[in-house]
């Protein structure tokens, strides 16, 4: 047996501030027997130890397999050291060492070891905002590295005797958990009523329990922004917050206290319910078996579903009379989460009957992330609280690079070494206050990260709100296809660097030629590609105005493909149209008023969704193919047929084979089922003619229809059942809200490119 001491100095890079990691190390350097010490820093984690070499081997296998649950490690990075004599292990304090960052910790939903603290520890009885290395507030908080105390949003609030002791103790809990506090020391709420008033609260589950079981509605604030909360088996308190929120259609997130209660209404697979119970909680899609009141799915064959992820969530079930709360964005329509009590006071007020608010600071604004289940995999629909701001590791050097990301459900993404850190859920940047958002969070990240650009990509849409921003950055500016990026985005997140088929079915993005895409086949890589096929286009009556009017869209291919004659028939899906805004609408396509032409997928299934009278007019965005697809029926193999004329995909077969369904009184049930099962065969035989004229295996499917479980169930089952290698998003999302990755890919390639010529 070696007996011989040695110095191993080891450099821990990934999520590994926040989570535990230096107290985790500590024990398991205590339990090999070794000496030393670990500190953070802004590169990661850097540790030296001191012992036999046996016990340094059981501590690094220690170190990687059985790390803290909410940690990630990159990558392990081990040198010989120099024996210095160490008696002791310890923990130093955190120190800068260059530019480099270490990654930050999403907030973590609270751990059972805290929840149980609330019942048994004296100073912490009943405490909401109880926390420890495990679990707690993280990004929400912080505003600048190393994570330490004095550079969050708990710097105002003095650490007392007690949790001073914990935070001291290396063996605690609590061991340096930044916003550890307690009923003596820590954060409060205030309870804000109707008549101006206000009191402060250890807490107020009691008391906001009780107003939702009478059908109130609060504006509660959160870890990352304030929600509507009430009843969700109360129809009329769900109907009066729509109507004060105005928010006719969309549907709301629903949370229960535990799984068994989600599994008496909705259907929940091993990997929805690992992902509903995970610490990072975000929003679950589930299909529902017995809903909740009405108006909260409104129709929807899904309904998004969480569980409490802050002790208050906890607290409140504990006293409330109902099994679900609606928790939906505390906002005024369009604009940005509410984060600040002002703001929640002066605007949130004319829809909420209270209002519950804390006198911490939430730093950096985060919407409740949204993911589903498809092929067995989670698949996100919205990054943002839990998720981010984890790095997607590339392969590619893109530091210095910022993507401007798109218009709809826009993130950003900065490059760092070769990570890239994509920014919260944004929204839409069709307001300022969006728009005061984006910048903020730009500026705070740039902070956080030490990033300084040197290279802009952005879309190739000039009245973009995000392209307009990088432009005005004054800096070298890369303007990207819409599409490609989306390709590319699954391509980054996949690690392929080569020619793939790319699948891009999406609503709107500009083309090459100046005309709206979004039904297109490539072949490309991140350099550039080739559009191979692409959705025949057509003109959309009133531009933007088909996305609330669906049954525009359905007038445009009808009149393309049949002429004005079509209209002398019954068509149902216009009974609400005015014969003469019909005829308005027709001149305005012979006259090419207002029509640009779009090739976009989304598109089509809004047309689909009118004719057949699912949807002829939209509350929300992508209501009409959500609607769509809420019809449609699994066990159904019926399709209809499409043609393709060199390189267009031309669907009036599809169309004249609907309307026959429709006279001959097929239920809308089996219309929707084979307009989707065309679909997939679409994808499929489009992509043979490309792998028998290229010989390329690889495919990669991105954009917001891909959203559609159906579609992309459907699609990746018939492809790899043809021998393709199927390439999708999982870790960010097929809709705008991944493009950024895209960007930053594309970027750093050109820039590799250039840099070896």
């Amino acid at each position: 047996m070696n007996l011989q001491m040695k110095a191993s100095l080891f450099q821990v890079q990934g999520l590994v501030q926040g989570v535990g990691f230096r107290p985790f190390i500590y024990r398991i350097a205590i339990k090999n027997n070794l000496n030393g010490w670990v500190e953070n820093n802004n590169e990661g984690v850097t540790i030296h130890v001191e012992g036999l070499e046996s016990d340094i081997e059981s501590f690094k296998k220690m170190l990687v397999q059985t790390a803290p649950q909410a940690s990630s490690i990159a990558s392990v990075k081990e040198t010989e050291s120099k024996l210095e004599g160490f008696s002791k292990f310890e923990i130093r304090h955190s120190s800068n060492l260059s530019e480099a960052i270490t990654e930050v910790s999403p907030d973590i939903a609270v751990c059972p070891e805290c929840l149980a603290d609330i019942q048994i520890q004296q100073h912490r009885i009943g405490y909401p905002f109880i926390n420890c290395t495990n679990c707690g507030p993280r990004f929400t908080i912080i505003k600048d590295l190393p994570y330490d105390r004095h550079q969050t949003t708990m710097h105002p609030f003095a650490m007392c005797d007690q949790c001073r002791k914990e935070y001291s103790d290396i063996l605690d809990r609590r061991f340096h958990a930044q916003p550890v506090a307690c009923l003596h020391c820590g954060p409060v709420y205030m309870i804000h009523f109707e008549d101006s008033n206000k009191e402060e609260s250890v807490s107020p589950a009691r008391q906001i329990a009780e107003w939702i079981d009478k059908g109130s509605i609060i504006a509660l604030k959160g870890l990352g922004g304030y929600h509507f909360v009430c009843d969700a088996l109360n129809e009329k308190a769900v109907q009066t917050l729509r109507k004060r929120k105005s928010r006719e259609g969309k549907p709301m997130a629903v949370m229960f206290s535990n799984v068994e209660n989600i599994k008496k209404r909705f259907s929940v697979n091993e990997t929805e319910e690992k992902s509903l119970t995970s610490w990072k909680r975000p929003i679950v899609l589930l299909r529902n078996l017995e809903p909740c009141a009405p108006s909260v799915s409104n129709g929807m064959h899904t309904t998004g579903v969480l569980m409490p992820y802050m002790p208050l969530h906890h607290q409140l079930f504990q006293f409330l009379k109902t099994e679900a709360i609606v928790l939906t964005s505390g906002n005024v329509s369009d604009e940005p989460v509410t984060i600040s009590d002002e703001e929640a006071l002066k605007n949130l007020n004319t829809i909420a009957d209270y209002i519950v608010s804390y006198n911490r600071e939430i730093y950096n604004r985060t919407d409740d992330s949204v993911v589903f289940v498809a092929d067995g995999k989670e698949r996100l629909l919205r990054r943002s609280r839990g998720y981010v701001p984890s790095p997607m590791k590339l392969s590619l050097n893109t530091e210095g690079i910022f993507a401007a990301g798109a218009e709809l459900v826009n993130t950003f993404a900065i490059g760092k070494g070769t990570q890239a850190i994509l920014s919260q859920h944004i929204g839409d940047l069709k307001n300022a206050e969006t728009l005061a958002f984006y910048e903020e969070s730009f500026q705070r990240f740039s902070r956080l990260f030490r990033f300084a650009p040197s290279l802009i990509a952005c879309d190739l849409h000039p009245d973009y709100l995000s392209t307009q921003f990088a432009r005005s950055l004054g800096i070298e500016t890369i303007e990207i296809q819409h599409h490609h990026a989306h390709i590319a985005s699954c391509m980054a997140e996949n690690g392929i660097d080569e020619k793939v088929i790319g699948v891009a079915l999406d609503g709107t993005g500009l083309g090459d030629d100046g005309s709206i895409w979004g039904g297109e086949f490539f072949v490309c890589d991140l350099m550039d590609y080739e559009r191979a096929f692409y959705f025949d286009p057509v003109p959309l009556p009133g531009g933007d105005k088909v996305t609330h009017e669906p049954w525009r869209t359905a007038v445009s291919y009808l009149y393309k493909y049949f002429g004005k004659d079509i209209f002398a028939e019954k068509l149902s899906f216009l009974d609400g149209v005015d014969a003469k805004h019909l005829e308005v609408v027709l001149q305005a396509i012979d006259l090419k008023i207002n029509c640009p032409l779009s090739s976009g997928a989304g598109r089509l299934f809004d047309a689909v969704a009118a004719l057949t009278g699912i949807c002829t007019r939209s509350d929300f965005h992508a209501e009409a193919p959500m609607r769509l697809e809420a019809t449609a029926a699994q066990n159904c193999r019926g399709k209809y047929v499409f043609d393709i004329e060199e390189r267009r995909i031309v669907f009036w077969k599809l169309f004249y084979l609907i309307l026959k369904d429709l006279k001959m009184g097929v239920s809308v049930s089996e219309i929707s089922t084979k307009f989707h099962n065309t679909m997939a065969l679409l994808v499929l035989t489009v992509a043979k003619n490309i792998r028998k004229a290229t010989a390329i295996n690889k495919i990669v499917l991105s954009g917001g229809t891909f959203q559609n479980r159906y579609l992309l169930e459907k699609s990746i089952f018939i492809l790899r059942d043809s021998g393709f290698e199927v390439f999708t998003h999982q870790k960010v999302p097929s809709n705008d809200g991944g493009i950024a990755l895209g960007q930053l890919a594309i970027a750093a390639k050109i820039k590799a490119m250039k840099k070896e010529l």
